[in-house]
Order: C-alpha cells, then sequence, then structure tokens
C-alpha cells in the first residue's frame, strides 16, 4: 500500500472536518470592498451557515484578492449549511464583481 494513501486515509478518520474555500481571483477590471466583506458579509455568513470557524485571506501578492475558509465538522454538516446559502450568495455583488472559484478540502493536520 502507498504509505502516502494510507497517511491520507488514516488523517481522514481521525480528523474528518471540511474546508471550503471561496478564492476571489485578482484582475485588472475586479473590484472588491474587504471591509464590506469582513464585516457584513461575513455576518451573513456566520449567521446563515454556522461554520465552525472562518478565516479570511487578504491577497498581497497572487491570484487572488481575497479567500474566505469556512470550515465544518464533516461533510454533512457543510451540506446542510449550503442548503442556506440563499442570502450570502446574494449578497456577493455587493462586495465583489469577481467570479468566485470553490475549492472543498479535507483537513489533514
Amino acid at each position: 500500500m502507498n504509505s502516502d494513501k494510507a497517511y491520507n486515509d488514516i488523517a481522514y478518520r481521525e480528523n474528518p472536518m471540511i474546508k471550503l474555500s471561496v478564492m476571489y481571483p485578482a484582475g485588472d477590471d475586479v473590484t472588491f470592498d474587504i471591509d464590506y466583506y469582513r464585516t457584513t458579509h461575513f455576518e451573513i455568513v456566520d449567521r446563515t451557515l454556522k461554520p465552525t470557524k472562518w478565516e479570511i485571506d487578504s491577497g498581497v501578492d497572487g491570484p487572488y484578492v481575497a479567500i474566505g475558509h469556512l470550515y465544518f465538522d464533516d461533510m454533512e454538516t457543510m451540506q446542510a449549511a449550503m442548503a442556506n446559502a440563499g442570502e450570502s450568495q446574494a449578497d456577493i455583488p455587493n462586495f465583489t464583481n469577481a467570479e468566485a472559484a470553490i475549492q472543498i478540502a479535507n483537513v489533514l493536520e
């Protein structure tokens, strides 16, 4: 058995936390109001999606102007939360014109 696969299987069983990352690409025509995102938008996210915790990265250099990370205890909790994402999704035009990329990952460590 591949040792990397064995490590990943063990890590997943011991720590099934899920991280959903919403990545907003940088660009010449992209607008992004980080203050609105940090306050108003994440109040909506916290109230409606109820993540276990969350973090915000503000891009300094690289392909993204900002990334929001939402952590959930497991996949089922994240899926249930996403059923309540309507208000937060409707709020996106209030802080950016960027089309976000989404990544869902197992938190291994």
